[in-house]
């Protein structure tokens, strides 16, 4: 791996983004963290320029690296098979926008001139050949029908044979096809409005989703003030389906478990206008953002809890805080595959493995027990997770039915991103007699 020198002139995005894909092929980091280490200096469009890039290589990662395969019989180190992956995705791109107009002969160029400052003169010529070389194989590659088999969907969507075949049993050819092509697509910033004393900036775009807007590219220096103030949270429309069911009331005060970062513990405090949310989650590194969201609860109180729901009593837990061991309204989003949310975490599908999902049922399944001893009688709790699978979802809420006779179910909302056209999220709401 390539080390920067902190002397060296300030990077330009492209070799940025070259850096940090070398990196990612190296120790395989999360991406959220990779990117937390972009360079200092490297600001508004180039910073957006730069997770362009990364992003891509990572979304394409599956697809490059099948045809890099029959290209090159020895892989190189990890910087110059870098300078191929972000040149491999920037020709992906240039297909899909359609006319090449010269483009190919710019990337190919482009790639060649930071190989010799990343790597060397010699490798910069292996660049040369193997980029040429993968424009040609790109321009004669057509898109593959929902009918093809699930290892040609994998290589060319770029995802794990066994996932697509796991999909392709759950959903069938033309969903699956769908969700494939959903996850290869940038995903669009989406934010929600806070402030109900002023309307809306004319820039951002209104959505279908009452208070949610897409956020159009060239405005993040207004963001960020909106950002600080709480006027606005960057929040992806799915989330809302869980707090729609949990329907909180004018001045109750509502329990939400496994709440870092807080998202949804503002959409609740949004919804209550006036009450109490109590917030609960680990302490882990996400703890800053949960506290940093409570303080913007504006006239709603808050409560934060940092504890493990399955060690102890989390009833004793809460009594130690001052509060209630029980609530009419409890909400608890689980950890879970992220397999609905692929489009903005672009790296999951490369972390996630088979044996997951009966690992995941599990910790959901102690998890959804946990929060429902702190239901009151009468009371609701919804279960969510920004999951696809029904090994999270239905099934996991199907056994705790069939263990606790005291709850039933009374609604439940699961939202695909083919059809939705957002994030793909399941709720269900749960009512104790």
């Amino acid at each position: 791996m390539v080390t920067p020198n902190p002397r060296a002139a300030p990077l330009s995005p492209w070799s940025a983004a070259a850096r940090l894909t070398a990196r990612w092929l190296d120790l395989h980091e999360r991406i959220d963290l990779l990117m937390e280490s972009l360079p200092p200096g490297l600001e508004g469009a180039d910073r957006g320029r730069c997770q362009h890039l990364v992003f891509g290589v990572v979304r394409h990662f599956g697809r490059i690296e099948a045809i890099l395969g029959r290209l090159v019989a020895h892989p190189p180190r990890f910087i110059t098979r870098a300078v191929l992956y972000v040149a491999g995705f920037e020709l992906i791109e240039a297909r899909g926008e359609g006319a090449d107009t010269g483009r190919t002969a710019k990337i190919v160029h482009h790639a060649v001139e930071r190989a010799k400052e990343l790597a060397s003169p010699k490798e910069a010529g292996l660049v040369n050949a193997v980029v040429r070389k993968m424009a040609s194989v790109l321009a004669a590659e057509e898109a593959p029908g929902s009918i093809a088999p699930a290892d040609v969907l994998a290589d060319y969507f770029s995802h794990p044979e066994w996932l697509v075949r796991r999909w392709l049993a759950a959903f069938g050819a033309g969903a699956t096809r769908s969700l494939l092509e959903w996850n290869q697509s940038p995903a669009p910033l989406h934010a929600r409005w806070r402030d109900p004393a002023r309307p809306a900036p004319d820039w951002l775009v209104p959505t279908e989703w009452r208070g949610f807007f897409a956020v159009p590219s060239g405005h993040w220096h207004e963001v960020g003030p909106l950002l600080a103030s709480g006027s606005l949270y960057l929040q992806d429309p799915g989330t809302r389906l869980a707090v729609e069911l949990l329907a909180p009331v004018a001045g109750e005060t509502v329990l939400d478990l496994c709440a870092a970062p807080g998202g949804k513990s503002l959409l609740i405090v949004d919804a209550l206008g006036s009450g109490r949310v109590v917030s609960m989650d680990l302490p882990t590194a996400r703890i800053d953002r949960l506290k940093e969201n409570l303080s913007r609860t504006g006239a709603v109180g808050a409560a934060l809890v940092q504890g493990d729901l399955l060690e102890g009593s989390a009833a004793a837990l809460l009594a130690d805080h001052g509060l209630p061991g029980q609530y009419a309204a409890v909400l608890i989003d689980v950890p879970c595959s992220n397999t609905g949310v692929m489009r903005h975490r672009v790296d999951v599908k490369w972390r996630i493995q088979e044996n997951d999902f009966p690992k995941h049922a599990r910790q959901q399944a102690s998890l959804l027990a946990a929060a429902a001893r702190l239901v009151a009688p009468g009371g609701r709790l919804v279960y969510s997770t920004c999951s696809l699978d029904a090994s999270e979802n239905q099934k996991v809420v199907e056994a705790f039915l069939d263990r606790n006779r005291g709850f039933s179910l009374a609604a439940s909302s699961v939202a695909v991103p083919w059809v939705e056209r957002h994030d793909g999220a399941a709720a269900f709401l749960l009512r104790k007699a």
